[in-house]
């Protein structure tokens, strides 16, 4: 916390600049000044004049490997990015959590109410209901803030705009309740714990996981409560390449019952060994039995069961050649990864859609126009939304110029990798 007068000082006058440099990627050091004073003004715009404040960021995430593997316990490789939900916030000891969210109505929490209630759910309130009663059940002495929150994370991108919020409320709560004493990793189970049981997505834990630990993380759930993390030194620009999220403008709306197949087929699977999840089960073991899995649990469920098998020995191939600077090699597993989310996990176009395949249309011409080069795959949960590219940097302009002839202007946007997670900036 600092007096808000010094916090606009410290900013304008370039203060943070090191700060932002790092957690912002290439975005000119006066765009960041002027974001970080607007949180200000927004903040004491809804909420009245304070003398003192805390600042908060927590950034999106791009998934590189392992799609949909998580909730089987198995492996991801993950990284934050530098778009990001930043937020000014004050303690205001009223028993209340007050959250405006720029462009969307106020969010107010009861604190005396922690149980989950079902009017919220799929509401930004469950979530940060969820989150504040764990923190509470901890024993920090939560008595309530007040906080203005803007963000540059796309909406429905697949870069988990709601996961960067989960880790900002946690963040935010550890910051001015708990002297910063809840890690990264506890504050990502917290926010998954909101999502499933408050919000009500049956979500896994790589999302929270990468946007609260920050950087290139190779994540492994085997333990349950208890993920195996490595941080992952790699630079990609300076190999060459550019990371980019293609925004096929597909809509997200209604495919909830698309995202939860995938888990409720996969639980069929599992069901037939009297197992919880494909980590349980060898994989010998699955391909033994598989005219009964067929059977009880259809095709496309046991397909989906393969991919996720197949996926997770490509995170482990994926981290080793990082870790050995192949990026030759990195490519043509995420290439890989790709296809099988598209051939045998089956996310890339809604079940039953003929007329609108966005995502596929965005793969298709992503690959003619990477010409053999790099990589591109299906981003985050998949059936809407967003692809992620791998371009080699002289190759980057006719790329953008190709999506964007196609997908409209805007709709390729170039990622850096952050190399933080959720943070107090003051």
């Amino acid at each position: 916390m600092q007096e808000i007068k010094l916090l606009r000082e410290r900013i304008a006058g370039g203060g943070f600049d090191p700060e932002f440099s790092a957690l912002c990627g290439g975005t000119p050091a006066a765009s960041c000044r002027e974001r970080w004073l607007s949180v200000l003004a927004g903040y004491e715009k809804a909420f009245g004049p304070a003398d003192r404040a805390a600042l908060f960021s927590a950034p999106g995430r791009s998934e590189l490997g392992g799609n949909h593997t998580d909730h089987q316990r198995g492996k991801v490789l993950a990284a934050s990015i530098h778009l990001d939900v930043i937020a000014a916030a004050v303690p205001n000891e009223s028993g209340m959590i007050r959250i405006l969210s720029e462009g969307f109505p106020v969010d107010v929490v009861d604190l005396s109410e922690t149980a989950p209630r079902p009017e919220e759910a799929g509401k930004s309130s469950a979530l940060i209901r969820g989150i504040a009663a764990k923190f509470l059940s901890l024993g920090y002495p939560v008595t309530g803030f007040d906080a203005y929150t803007t963000s540059n994370v796309l909406k429905g991108s697949g870069l988990s705009s709601s996961a960067a919020f989960e880790v900002l409320v946690g963040t935010i709560l550890n910051g001015l309740f708990a002297g910063n004493a809840v890690g990264p990793v506890e504050i990502a189970q917290i926010g998954q714990h909101a999502e499933n049981v408050y919000f009500g997505k049956p979500c896994g834990l790589e999302d929270q996981m990468a946007s609260s630990v920050g950087g290139i993380v190779a994540i492994d759930f085997e333990r349950e409560g208890a993920p195996r993390i490595e941080r992952i030194p790699f630079d990609l620009a300076s190999c060459g390449y550019v990371l980019c999220i293609i925004d096929s403008g597909a809509d997200h709306a209604d495919l909830t019952d698309e995202y939860a197949a995938i888990t409720r087929e996969l639980a069929q699977v599992c069901g037939c060994f009297g197992r919880r999840v494909l980590r349980e089960i060898p994989e010998e073991e699955f391909f033994a039995a598989l005219p009964a899995v067929r059977a009880a649990a259809g095709d496309r469920a046991a397909l989906r069961a393969i991919h996720v098998y197949e996926d997770n020995r490509r995170v482990e191939e994926m981290t080793a050649a990082l870790r050995a600077g192949d990026l030759s090699r990195y490519l043509r597993l995420a290439a890989e990864s790709g296809i099988s989310s598209w051939t045998q996990l089956q996310n890339v176009s809604p079940t039953g859609s003929t007329v609108h395949q966005e995502v596929a249309l965005a793969l298709s011409l992503a690959r003619r126009l990477l010409g053999g080069q790099g990589a591109c795959r299906v981003h985050g949960g998949g059936f809407a939304g967003t692809l992620q590219a791998y371009v080699p940097a002289e190759r980057l302009d006719a790329f953008v110029s190709g999506i964007e002839a196609v997908f409209g202007p805007g709709s390729c946007h170039i990622m850096s990798i952050r190399p933080r997670g959720g943070i107090q900036l003051a």
